[in-house]
């Protein structure tokens, strides 16, 4: 991988740079992550509230490196037969039913059990050949030809003994398949994992790893994604807007608007035409922004107080500026 695309990773300030004009607004902390994990071949742990671009920083590597990406969900119960391997049980069966008039000729001239039985043994390890092996995401992004860009995507949901079957795949880039042996990495892939922080990870797992957080984006960051994301909005209604949603991210609530969220916000302000923020428009689309009703019924009486606090917060950073 580091040589196949070497002339796309040679500074942290390239890579940066190339993202914004894929439409990815990145930090220092971020472009710095990818670097280093192409340059020195470890995977990067991404850890983070929901929404703020794990995921899509997977995507957007890919497409920047113009690679396979290769999307593994997690979730509970999740076992090496769904991410490494399945056998093509309806395809041995099938031939297993095609071959069995050639049995005859297979124990012709046997002499005693024990060279029946060894003539059977090699028979039948025919039908435990990569030929019957149904790949599943890991294995696929080891057996890219190409390198691919392998997302194990919300680690934190499968089960600890899942975290623990990765590790092999996460140090040496290969996997141990007890019917065929270890499969090595044809080509090393761009590991990214992602963690909503739902439970604590092995510190196994975490040493193998480069570790990246990415909090929720500050006012002036989350700004330059919404002028990347929805260009028509005008400059100070898009201050108005991240400034509001900084306010609300301060408030306890049950889930706090991600970036996805105030980019669905800043689209609908323009389709409904607002020249400003306001009373009315925001208690109108409070519920794109909230996604329980508990957390708008607080919200709502507070809209006056945190509209001014964010308008106080611009006029600050216009007296600052």
């Amino acid at each position: 991988m580091i040589i196949r695309h070497a002339d796309k990773i040679k500074s942290p300030e390239r890579i940066q740079a190339s993202f914004e004009k894929l439409g990815y607004i990145c930090s220092d902390n971020i472009a710095t992550a990818v670097y280093l994990a192409c340059q020195l071949q470890k995977p990067i742990l991404v850890e983070g509230p929901p929404g703020v671009g794990k995921t899509e920083l997977a995507k957007k590597t890919a497409e920047y490196l113009n690679a396979e990406l290769i999307r593994m969900q997690c979730y509970e119960g999740l076992d090496e037969a769904k991410a490494l391997y399945e056998w093509k049980y309806g395809k041995q069966l099938l031939y297993t039913q095609l071959l069995k008039d050639q049995l005859g000729d297979v124990m012709r001239g046997a002499k005693g059990l024990d060279e029946s039985v060894s003539r059977l043994h090699q028979f039948g390890d025919i039908f435990y050949s990569e030929e019957f092996l149904e790949t599943r995401p890991l294995l696929q992004a080891l057996k890219s030809e190409e390198g691919a860009i392998l997302l194990i995507d919300e680690i934190d949901k499968a089960d600890q003994e899942f975290e623990a079957f990765l590790l092999e795949l996460l140090s040496d880039y290969q996997v141990s398949i007890p019917e065929i042996g270890t499969i090595k990495a044809k080509s090393k892939p761009v590991v990214i994992l992602t963690s909503n922080n739902t439970r604590e990870l092995g510190d196994a797992l975490k040493r193998r790893c480069l570790h990246l957080y990415i909090p929720f984006p500050d006012p002036k960051l989350e700004k330059r994604i919404i002028r990347s994301q929805v260009p028509e909005m005008r400059e100070e209604l898009a201050s108005e807007l991240v400034n509001f949603i900084a306010e609300l991210r301060e408030l306890a609530l049950k889930k706090v608007p991600a970036v996805s969220e105030t980019i669905d916000w800043a689209r609908a302000l323009l389709l409904l035409n607002a020249e400003e923020l306001d009373h009315d428009f925001i208690e109108k689309t409070l519920n794109l922004l909230l996604k329980f009703q508990e957390d708008i019924e607080q919200v709502t009486p507070e809209i006056h107080q945190l509209l001014s606090k964010s308008k106080s917060s611009i006029r600050r950073t216009q007296i600052q500026g």
